[in-house]
């Protein structure tokens, strides 16, 4: 049986803890697109400045969204450890992310922002058809997407990302929300799509 997270104790506990809020998907998503958005437009400021714009969408409003229903009991917690529970709000993640896509492209920002956000959102896709039947780590298929975006765009030196991929996936287990094997699928997923999606567009 599984642990409830608030009963484990240890020093492993509390680390698991610490990089699962330090790394969570909402964290990792809105400094990818800043740090996208400023690296790929015209200059650092204006990229940066769709990189917000980008954060609103990916980040902001589906986390606003999942906090309120937190809040009026909708949901267990901020990771919704519940698998039942997460195609709601993962589902207004992804009408969100469509409308950050449409405003991106339209918008004409960089192409290598839009890109990353349209990978971000195919990915949303496959984890909702996905958590239908399995509850796979979107915390893991979020890292190890981060990583790989970042080794595309910033080349071999990104490669000193993986081992925060590792501790998050480690992470999730040590804290027992989910197994080996769905952080396994959830990195390999997320790199793939990330790897895929963002090189086609970019």
């Amino acid at each position: 049986m599984t642990a409830p997270r608030s009963r484990m104790k240890g020093s492993g506990a509390a680390a698991a803890r610490t990089i699962t809020e330090v790394f969570a998907p909402v964290v990792l998503a809105v400094g990818v697109v800043l740090v996208v958005g400023a690296a790929s437009g015209p200059s650092p400021l204006s990229g940066l400045v769709w990189g917000l714009v980008a954060a609103f969408f990916v980040g902001a409003v589906p986390y606003a969204f999942l906090l309120h229903g937190v809040r009026r009991g909708r949901w267990t917690d901020r990771h919704v450890s519940v698998r039942e529970q997460r195609i709601v709000p993962l589902s207004f993640a992804l009408g969100s992310v469509i409308l950050g896509v449409g405003v991106l492209a339209v918008g004409r920002a960089p192409q290598e922002l839009v890109a990353l956000v349209a990978a971000g959102l195919v990915g949303l896709g496959v984890s909702i058809a996905i958590t239908r039947h399995w509850k796979m780590s979107i915390h893991t298929g979020v890292a190890s997407g981060t990583a790989t975006i970042l080794l595309l765009v910033f080349g071999a030196s990104m490669l000193a990302t993986w081992p925060v991929v590792i501790a998050v996936a480690w992470s999730r287990v040590e804290l027992r929300d989910h197994t080996v094997a769905q952080v396994v699928v959830g990195g390999l997923i997320g790199a793939v799509i990330a790897g895929v999606v963002f090189s086609a567009l970019r």
